[in-house]
């Protein structure tokens, strides 16, 4: 993987972005902002599962609502375990709302807000605070003019956009300002982060914009957010998914996992499968996968089906299992613990992992047992009908 490309730094709350931070993630709410319980709620799962930044709309009220509006923005920073972004659109005065009621960040589109002089008024607002403002360009919503001089929406028309956008801040004297430039399409995504960052040293938000439902929505943002991340490239992601925004969270963690760029949660292996496997090794990885999806601890579990490659991928692991045609060996930190029967390894690996768990911050690993060890294990393997 290439070195990550070093940007500036700048804090949502406690939460740095660029300068080499690690990768956040972040996500949005879906309930009315104006409910406090139903959004604080859904923060409070978010946070369980990994968020480390949350968006809110402020959507545009009028009279007495946009007042009771403030107040629930208001109460919703106080009592959010995570820092909380404001998104706002076409109506300056939401933003300054907004930072009144004491929001970690903003999210405009400075074109779409009312002119330079509203701009300015709310860069000024959001400098006296400290508090950082994303340029967020989407493919959906380019101005009208840069549409009709690129024909349709390009790379090259959502960078000019975001470049416009920053330049419109960088006039007021702001300058603490991450950007981003979101398509649907995967291609057309990648192509214009890699030329805004060429362009810029602001730290980049990632993400697929309007991705879909969760299958397919997942799989589009992990080959969008992870090739880019993989060359180096952002400092923040959101995977946009039509759906509970908890598997926003979760999907992002995965991709962040797979790139090794977070050690947050168990990280599950497990082979696909053939003639040679006799436990149920789908069964086994999906129900850990779904049991231990709010554990913060970085195990690498195995779940392994035969004698190939089982017992080396169980040994590199922290915990994992390599399956014979009645029973399973354990393996525990690198060494074979003791063979179960095939229908106890699921509990078996969850009350290893809760016990690994509870023992990471102590334990240093445990030695390797050697090549010899190895080909014992396999042949024993072999030896259970494999």
């Amino acid at each position: 993987m290439s070195v990550r490309k070093l940007t500036r730094r700048l804090m949502i709350g406690d939460v740095p972005v660029g300068g080499g931070a690690p990768v956040s993630v972040q996500s949005m709410t879906n309930t009315p902002t104006e409910d406090v319980e139903a959004t604080l709620g859904q923060i409070w799962r978010l946070h369980r599962a990994g968020c480390q930044i949350v968006r809110v709309a402020v959507p545009a009220l009028k009279g007495q609502a946009r007042e009771l509006l403030r107040d629930s923005l208001r109460r919703i920073v106080e009592d959010s375990p995570i820092p909380v972004v404001a998104d706002v659109h076409f109506d300056h005065r939401l933003a300054l709302l907004a930072l009144e009621a004491g929001v970690h960040g903003l999210r405009i589109n400075p074109g779409n807000i009312g002119g330079e002089e509203k701009v300015r008024e709310v860069a000024l607002a959001a400098g006296e605070r400290g508090v950082p403002i994303r340029v967020g360009v989407n493919a959906g919503s380019l101005p009208r003019d840069v549409l009709e001089r690129h024909g349709h929406p390009t790379a090259e028309a959502l960078v000019e956009s975001a470049l416009r956008e920053i330049e419109t801040l960088e006039r007021c004297g702001f300058y603490d300002i991450k950007v981003s430039v979101k398509a649907s399409s995967v291609p057309l995504t990648i192509s214009a982060y890699r030329m805004l960052s060429e362009a810029v040293d602001y730290p980049l938000h990632l993400g697929v914009s309007e991705a879909g439902p969760p299958w397919s929505g997942s799989i589009r943002s992990a080959v969008g957010i992870g090739a880019l991340l993989a060359e180096g490239i952002g400092d923040t992601i959101r995977v946009s998914l039509a759906g509970d925004p908890v598997e926003e969270v979760r999907v992002g963690l995965a991709i962040l996992k797979a790139l090794e760029l977070t050690r947050r949660g168990p990280d599950i292996v497990a082979c696909p499968t053939c003639a040679r496997c006799r436990i149920d090794v789908a069964g086994i990885a999906g129900e850990l996968e779904r049991r231990l999806q709010d554990m913060r601890a970085p195990l690498r579990i195995a779940v392994m089906g035969c004698s190939v490659n089982g017992p080396g991928e169980a040994r590199e692991a922290d915990l994992g299992v390599a399956g014979g045609r009645e029973r399973g060996l354990l393996f525990r930190k690198g060494e074979p613990v003791a063979w179960y029967p095939k229908e106890e390894l699921l509990e078996v690996l969850l009350r290893e992992a809760a016990r690994l768990a509870e023992e990471l911050d102590k334990e240093e690993g445990m030695p390797d047992a050697g090549e010899g060890a190895r080909e014992t294990e396999r042949e024993e393997l072999g030896e259970e009908g494999i």
